[in-house]
C-alpha cells in the first residue's frame, strides 16, 4: 500500500469538505481524514459516513472550548449585517427645518435599514455614538429583522409593525435580545472613526451579556470602562430585595488611543499628592511652596500614612525649612520641581500631613466610573423627566435620559468641538438636544445624526393626549423647541447655531417595482411592462436629488442651494463651501424630454464658471435626442473636468 501521497490527498479532501470558522488548521486535521481512507476494488476511497462524524465531533469539542456568545439565531443575525438594503432616502422638507442648510439629520425608519443606507456616506467619521437600546425587561417591544418582502423580493422598508413584544416567559427571550443588537453594533463599529467611542446605556437584564457581545465586535482590549449612572434620586422603596440607584454606561473606542478622558475642567481647587496604589518615595517642597493650616513644632516620625523626615517648626502657615516626607506619593521629585517651576503650590490641611497640590489655572478631571450629580453635575431620570416637561408642558415620553448625561459623555474623547455625533435609539432625541446646547456653551460645531423607527405611542397616554402620533414627532418637536430654547437664552448665536435638522424618511426603492420582476414573472400579455415608468408614482425631485448626492458621493448634510442656470432650476450642493454637485431635478418628474440646445446650453454655462462642480446630474429621460443628446451634453462636461452622473 503506497502511502506517500495520502497526506497531500487528505489535505485536498479538507480543504473541499469543511466550511466555516469552526474547524480550522487543515494541517493539523490530516490525521483526521487518514483514518477514514480506505483502499479497496477500486482504489483508494473515503468513508464519508465516518469522516462526518469524526469532524463533527471536532467541531463540536472546538465550539464548545470557545469562549463567546453562543445563541438561537446568531449566524442569522451575522448575515444580516452582510445583507443589502434597497430601500431609500426620501427627505421630507416640510418637516425640516432649515432643510438646505443644516448639517444635521433626522432618519425615521428602522435603524438598521438607516445604519446600511448611511454607512457609505459617514463610514468611519462618526466620532461618538449613544444609543439606549431597549433593555429587555420582560415588556419592551423589540425590532423584528423578517427582511421578505412578497412585492420585490428584496430587502425594503419597515415600519412600526416591525416590532414585537418580548415576554420574559418566551423560550428566544435573550435570543431575540441579542438578535437585534448584533448586526446593528457591527455597523455601529463601522461608522466609528479611528478614535472614535461608543456608549451604550443598559441595566442588569442584559448588562452581562452585551459586555461579551461587545467585546467581540469592538475588542476586547478596546473596553473602557462600565460607568455606573445614578439613574434615580427615589429608589422604589417596596423592593423585597434591593433598591436600585443605578444603571450602566459600556463604553468602548474603535482602537483604544492615548487620548486622556475629559470630566469636567476645573478651575482652582487641591487635589491629594497620596495614592496608596504607589510606591513609597522621598519628596522635598521648599518652604515657601508649603502652606500650612495650623502651626506648631512637630518632630520627625510617622504621622498617619506619612513619615516627616525632619524636625520643623510651623509658624504662620509656612516652615522653618523645606519639608521632606516619605510617602506613597503620585510623583516623583522631578515632577515636584517641574510643577513647582510652573507655579504649582501645596497644602497641608491636618497634622496627618496629608499633602495637596494647587495648580494654577484651569485643569482637566479625569472622569471616575462613577456618573452623578454629586460626583459630576449629571442628573437622574427625573431631570430627564423634567427636561421634557420644561419644553412640552407635560411629560410625553417615559423615562427619558437626562441632557446633562450626555453633554457629560460627549466630550470624554474629543480632541476637537466638532464631532460628529449619532444616536440610532434616538427616542425623544435627547442627544440631539445635547449637542446643541453643547455647542451654545462652548462654541463647538458638533453635528448630529439621529435615527428612530415611527413607533406608536400608546393611547390614553400624556403623548397622545398632546396630539402625538409616533415617537419620531416627538422626537423632531423637541429638537425644535430645544433650539428655540436654547436661542432665546443666547440671542447673539441667531444664524450662528445650527439648530436645524433635515428629515429623511426610509422609503421603498426609487424605481418601479416592474424593475424588480423577472422576465419570468412577466406575462406574456403584459407588455405595458416595457412602457413603464423606471420611476415609482410617488417619487419627488426631493428624492432624485438624494440619489444624485449618492452617486455623487456627496454627504447628506451638504448645503443645498437652489439656482437658476441657463433657464434650467438646478439644485447645487456645496461640502465645507466647495461645489461638489449640480442636480437638474425640480421639473423633471413629468418626464417631459427637454430640448438638446437647452441642455448643451446648461453644461456650457457651468463650464464658464470659475468654480466648477465635480459632477452634475440629469436623468436619462431628460434627453429628447436619446442616447446621443446624451453623450453630447456628457462630452461638453468631460471637456471641462466635470462628470456626467445620471439615472
Amino acid at each position: 500500500m503506497e502511502t506517500q501521497h495520502l497526506p497531500e490527498k487528505a489535505r485536498e479532501l479538507l480543504s473541499k469538505t469543511v466550511s466555516g470558522g469552526t474547524v480550522n488548521a487543515p494541517e493539523a486535521l490530516v490525521q483526521t481524514v487518514l483514518q477514514c481512507v480506505t483502499e479497496g476494488k477500486e482504489g483508494w476511497s473515503v468513508d464519508l459516513p465516518r469522516l462526518q462524524r469524526l469532524l463533527n465531533n471536532r467541531a463540536g469539542i472546538e465550539q464548545h472550548e470557545r469562549c463567546g456568545l453562543i445563541w438561537d439565531g446568531r449566524d442569522e443575525a451575522e448575515a444580516l449585517t452582510q445583507r443589502e438594503t434597497y430601500a431609500s432616502l426620501r427627505p421630507v422638507p416640510e418637516r425640516s427645518k432649515n432643510f438646505e442648510t443644516t448639517r444635521n439629520l433626522y432618519i425615521e425608519g428602522d435603524n438598521l435599514e438607516a445604519l446600511k443606507l448611511l454607512l457609505p456616506f459617514y463610514g468611519g467619521k462618526v466620532k461618538m455614538i449613544y444609543i439606549d437600546p431597549p433593555y429587555n425587561t420582560g415588556n419592551d417591544f423589540l425590532y423584528k429583522d423578517d427582511f421578505r418582502n412578497v412585492s420585490y423580493g428584496h430587502t425594503t422598508v419597515r415600519d412600526a409593525d416591525g416590532l414585537h413584544e418580548n415576554k420574559a416567559i418566551s423560550g428566544r427571550y435573550h435570543s431575540d435580545w441579542l438578535s437585534m443588537m448584533c448586526p446593528r453594533l457591527n455597523l455601529a463599529k463601522q461608522f466609528l472613526s479611528e478614535d472614535g467611542v461608543i456608549f451604550i446605556s443598559i441595566d442588569d437584564h442584559e448588562q452581562a451579556r452585551l459586555k461579551v457581545l461587545c467585546d467581540e465586535i469592538f475588542g476586547e482590549r478596546n473596553f473602557i470602562a462600565i460607568y455606573k449612572w445614578n439613574k434615580t434620586a427615589t429608589p422604589p422603596a417596596l423592593s423585597d430585595k434591593v433598591r436600585e440607584k443605578y444603571e450602566y454606561v459600556l463604553c468602548y473606542e474603535k482602537k483604544r488611543s492615548p487620548i486622556e478622558y475629559c470630566g469636567g475642567i476645573v478651575t482652582g481647587g487641591d487635589m491629594p499628592l497620596l495614592n496608596e496604589t504607589n510606591t513609597e518615595h522621598e519628596l522635598e517642597f521648599p518652604s515657601e511652596s508649603v502652606l500650612f493650616s495650623f502651626s506648631g513644632t512637630f518632630f520627625k516620625g510617622q504621622y498617619d500614612r506619612v513619615t516627616l523626615l525632619d524636625d520643623i517648626v510651623v509658624k504662620d502657615g509656612r516652615a522653618n525649612r523645606s519639608v521632606r516626607l516619605s510617602g506613597k506619593f503620585k510623583w516623583v521629585q522631578e515632577t515636584v520641581d517641574k510643577e513647582i517651576a510652573e507655579g504649582t503650590s501645596f497644602i497641608v490641611k491636618s497634622k496627618k500631613f496629608a499633602i495637596r497640590y494647587c495648580r494654577v489655572g484651569e485643569r482637566v478631571k479625569r472622569p471616575s466610573d462613577v456618573i452623578s450629580k454629586e460626583e459630576c453635575g449629571v442628573g437622574t431620570n427625573e431631570e430627564g423627566a423634567k427636561d421634557i416637561i420644561e419644553l412640552f408642558g407635560t411629560n410625553v415620553m417615559s423615562y427619558p435620559k437626562p441632557v446633562s448625561l450626555i453633554k457629560y459623555l460627549i466630550p470624554f474623547a474629543e480632541t476637537r468641538k466638532d464631532s460628529l455625533v449619532m444616536d440610532f435609539f434616538s427616542g425623544s432625541a435627547t442627544t440631539a438636544h445635547a449637542v446643541m446646547q453643547l455647542n451654545a456653551e462652548d462654541g463647538g460645531t458638533r453635528q448630529f445624526i439621529m435615527v428612530q423607527l415611527p413607533e406608536s405611542v400608546e393611547l390614553g397616554s400624556a403623548a397622545a393626549e398632546a396630539g402625538f402620533q409616533n415617537i419620531c414627532e416627538i422626537g423632531e418637536e423637541r429638537i425644535r423647541r430645544a433650539g428655540e430654547k436654547i436661542l432665546s437664552v443666547h440671542p447673539e448665536l441667531r444664524g450662528k447655531l445650527d439648530v436645524g435638522f433635515r428629515v429623511l424618511k426610509i422609503g421603498t426603492p426609487l424605481a418601479n417595482s416592474v424593475c424588480f420582476k423577472t422576465p419570468e414573472g412577466w406575462a406574456a400579455s403584459d407588455a405595458s411592462v416595457f412602457d413603464a415608468s423606471p420611476l415609482s408614482q410617488d417619487v419627488t425631485a426631493e428624492d432624485l436629488l438624494m440619489f444624485a448626492l449618492k452617486e455623487a458621493q456627496v454627504a447628506l448634510d451638504a448645503e443645498l442651494r437652489q439656482e437658476t442656470v441657463a433657464g434650467l432650476p438646478v439644485w447645487s450642493a456645496y461640502e465645507n463651501g466647495i461645489l461638489r454637485l449640480v442636480a437638474y431635478v425640480q421639473d423633471v418628474m413629468n418626464q417631459i424630454p427637454v430640448e438638446q440646445a437647452k441642455l448643451i446650453a446648461l453644461a456650457e454655462a457651468l463650464a464658464e464658471r470659475t468654480v466648477l462642480p465635480k459632477a452634475v446630474f440629469v436623468p436619462q429621460w431628460v434627453f429628447s435626442g436619446g442616447s446621443a443628446a446624451q453623450q453630447n451634453f456628457a462630452s461638453v462636461l468631460k471637456a471641462h473636468g466635470m462628470e456626467f452622473q445620471t439615472l
